[in-house]
């Protein structure tokens, strides 16, 4: 069993370390998405320089890294407890910290969902992405919301009493998340436009 999650752990890191959105865009436009939005070699860069099919393609692939690995260690070989631990956030470090791309991945996000499938099924990443979903319908900027998002989804593990290899899990998630998305977390986070205007107009009706 050991030596079958160290296995698990390096092939995942490898998977996950695969810059799809890289490849993909060289494939169909001979572009490199790191010139494109924010320079992060992810999905939406894709779909900037290639288009949606581009883009929708490379964020399926960037998921299936972390869902597969995971799913098959967990589901089907019967890893559990501490020895998931390594083989969860191996596609999460390989996709942050990619070899490939001189150790500077992209933001693991599709992979985090692709991680949480592998773990919980599709009740894992729906409470994830509600959780994203509720931070991102009130804030401009996704740095924030995927940061944020971290934390009502940490409530519904525990709620759910899962144990501590996965809450262990969680935390180097967020980790990962905060440090790619350290820079854009310099300011504070901002309510959307149409939230700033309700705002503005409410105290300007009060007065």
């Amino acid at each position: 069993m050991e030596m079958t999650w160290a296995v698990l752990a390096l092939l995942g890191f490898i998977l996950g370390s695969i810059p799809f959105s890289v490849l993909l865009a060289r494939w169909r436009r001979g572009v490199d998405v790191r010139e494109y939005g924010d320079g992060n070699p992810g999905a939406v860069n894709a779909w900037r320089a290639c288009g949606p099919r581009c883009g929708l393609a490379a964020g399926v692939l960037d998921y299936l890294k972390g869902a597969l690995p995971v799913g098959l260690a967990h589901f089907f070989l019967g890893i559990e407890g501490w020895a998931v631990f390594p083989v969860a956030v191996a596609p999460l470090l390989g996709s942050a910290f990619s070899p490939f791309l001189g150790f500077r991945g992209g933001k693991s996000i599709a992979i985090s969902f692709g991680v949480w499938t592998g773990l919980l099924m599709f009740e894992g990443p729906l409470a994830l992405g509600l959780s994203l979903a509720m931070f991102t319908a009130f804030l401009s900027g996704d740095s924030w919301s995927a940061l944020l998002g971290f934390g009502p989804f940490l409530v519904y593990l525990l709620l759910r009493r899962v144990e501590g290899p996965l809450l262990a899990v969680w935390a180097l998630n967020t980790a990962v998340i905060f440090w790619k998305h350290r820079e854009e977390l310099s300011g504070p986070p901002r309510l959307r436009p149409y939230l700033r205007r309700g705002g503005r107009e409410a105290l300007g009706g009060e007065g």
